[in-house]
């Protein structure tokens, strides 16, 4: 890179020059008609972008003069941070997340869907109280005590992997815990109550409590290796650093066995966790496959 660097870029600027790598890199080609279509811009802007990109990174792009399109020069080394899932979902389901425009996926992908999505009404308020920090009204419907009617502060969004809960303050109960966004009914948002230094999200001993799982290959399956392998494990072994908040959730995700006798089924359950003492105090440990609580009886 010569020195013409990110910074000199606007945010319009930047987000073309690095679709014109993310072809280049995923796709092996790239063509003015190609950022004409996707940002909406008129040709001399896309001819002045590609320009850009060949002036920041000249041993990254080149030209085939038979198909007239740009290609990834031999020795390309990107230059924008491409991280694996923005560009598993970009290809998958377009790039970029502009409103109002299309993207289709650049390739054929299928994967499985939701079967539940927050209403985006009731998000709106959520994701409203915790940018403003002030307080919702709300009806919540539990499996425990069916529907009641609640003040809470929410603090975040949680993604468990199967649905969408909001980390809160709970002041009906007085304590910090995960409500699943599907569940609430007719939120208010409660602008002239705000949040109270015992309420916020520092003091959630769950949220700010990070683990260090250690996940190997469940000492039971055939092909260690392979799991090794599937996983991206350094020496058959895995480091993971979660909040405790969430700690539950992605052992169940993943089928990781939490038994420390690694009693379950490798078939399904291709993880193990090495240290099922890590989740001691962790509210949601009952998630985590297998997982016994000292003293618990086998």
């Amino acid at each position: 890179m010569n020195d013409r660097t990110l910074r000199d870029l606007n945010q319009g600027q930047r987000e073309r020059l690095a679709f014109i790598e993310f072809r280049l890199w995923f796709l092996g080609e790239v063509r003015r008609p190609d950022l004409m279509d996707r940002f909406g811009i008129a040709p001399a802007v896309a001819t002045r972008d590609l320009a850009a990109y060949r002036e920041m990174a000249p041993d990254n792009i080149g030209f085939d003069g038979r198909r007239k399109v740009y290609i990834p020069a031999e020795g390309f080394q990107p230059v924008f941070p491409h991280e694996t899932e923005r560009v598993l979902s970009a290809l998958s389901r377009g790039f970029g997340e502009g409103l109002g425009r299309a993207s289709a996926g650049f390739l054929p992908c299928d994967f499985p869907l939701r079967l539940n999505q927050p209403p985006l009404p009731v998000l709106a308020v959520i994701t409203r109280a915790i940018h403003q920090r002030c307080a919702v009204r709300l009806i919540y419907h539990s499996l425990n005590t069916g529907p009641s009617a609640r003040v809470i502060l929410p603090l975040a969004l949680v993604d468990s992997g199967l649905r969408w809960h909001a980390r809160v303050f709970d002041r009906t109960s007085s304590e910090f815990r995960d409500l699943v966004i599907t569940r609430m009914e007719a939120p208010q948002l409660l602008e002239r109550e705000g949040i109270a230094p015992h309420e916020q999200l520092d003091r959630d001993i769950q949220w700010t409590r990070i683990l260090t799982l250690e996940l190997r290959p469940h000492p039971d399956q055939q092909r260690p290796e392979i799991v090794a392998r599937d996983f991206g494990m350094t020496g058959e072994r895995l480091v993971l650093n979660v909040r405790a908040a969430i700690a539950g959730y992605v052992l169940q995700q993943w089928n990781v066995d939490c038994s420390p006798d690694h009693s379950l089924d490798p078939r399904r359950y291709r993880l193990w966790l090495k240290d099922p003492l890590v989740l001691y105090g962790v509210e949601n440990a009952a998630l985590a496959p297998g997982y016994r609580a000292p003293g618990d009886n086998p």
